[in-house]
């Protein structure tokens, strides 16, 4: 397993500290130390494999480590905040992703036995340890970037390889319930999906769970199980994760976009933004750009 890792490594160090795309398609890399306001954001749905170093994600009160030669598997779009750390050597942090496209896990498992179901009440993201399997797969598709022309041919069926080698792994019951509509991870997809891209407009549980087809009340059981989050905790996620974007890109003063993610009150938004950032508004905005690291506007609806 080490020489793949170390085959990997290589391939994978031309990437920046930014998502770094490959010219795969849904397949991105980064590498070294990430600006922190880059890594609170909505997270899409992937399979992230760690290369070197480590990561750690807070999803609500849940935190995961992600070490070398592990990977983790996100089924939903969550928001979360990361950290990465060099290894103990000191090589900076690698990781290559991909991102999931439910239509292609379908196709896949349209040609697989039917497993038993799912597992309910349990979360949209976990972390495994990476197979040898797995990682062939991996270098397989990484590979293709030496050889570009040979993307379109052969990209889809490594992409079907590693989605197969999750599949057979512990997390592969995540990766089912994306694509399986009745699923509960699927269903409550729907409604997290609606908030994302309305995460402006007035949040009225019910209705969310009507998109859901549940009750309301197991639409908030599954929903705190699957996000760590209540909907209305979600959606206070998205939208200050939103405003910190707009603010840092200097797309407006605090109460203007206060008004444009949502709130009523710009005093709440200052209350709530320093909660969840350890600043207000404005000076954390301006501590960010004074390092340099301002960046785009994080993308809320970006799929590759």
């Amino acid at each position: 397993m080490d020489i793949r890792l170390q085959e990997l490594k290589k391939l994978a160090s031309r990437a920046e500290n930014r998502r770094t795309e490959t010219g795969i398609p849904r397949v991105a890399m980064v590498q070294g130390e990430i600006p922190e306001h880059k890594l609170a954001a909505v997270y899409d749905p992937m399979v992230n494999l760690i290369l070197t170093g480590s990561k750690t994600m807070t999803v609500g009160d849940r935190t995961f480590r992600y070490d070398p030669a592990t990977y983790f598997v996100m089924s939903v779009d969550l928001p979360a905040v990361g950290s990465v750390h060099p290894s103990d050597d000191g090589d900076p942090y690698l990781a290559i992703s991909l991102t999931l496209e439910p239509a292609i896990i379908a196709n896949l498992l349209a040609e697989l036995p039917k497993p038993a179901g799912g597992e309910l009440y349990s979360p949209g993201f976990s972390v495994a340890p990476v197979t040898p399997e797995l990682l062939d797969a991996w270098l397989r598709m990484l590979r293709l970037m030496e050889r570009p022309n040979e993307i379109a041919a052969l990209a889809p069926a490594y992409e079907r390889e590693i989605l197969f080698r999750v599949l057979q792994g512990s997390q592969g019951w995540m990766l089912r319930d994306i694509a399986t509509p009745d699923t509960a991870l699927s269903q409550i997809g729907i409604a997290i999906r609606w908030i994302r891209e309305n995460f402006a407009k007035p949040l009225r549980v019910e209705t969310l769970a009507e998109m859901a087809a549940l009750s309301v009340s197991a639409f908030h059981r599954h929903f705190k199980a699957v996000t760590a989050l209540s909907p209305l905790q979600y959606q206070k996620h998205v939208r200050l994760l939103h405003a910190r974007s707009l603010l840092i890109a200097g797309e407006g003063n605090a109460t203007s976009i206060a008004f444009g993610v949502g709130y009523e009150s710009p005093t709440q938004f200052s209350r709530e933004y320093a909660r969840q950032f350890g600043l207000p508004p404005s000076r954390d905005a301006a501590r960010l750009r004074e390092r340099n690291i301002a960046g785009p506007i994080i993308d809320f609806h970006h799929r590759d």
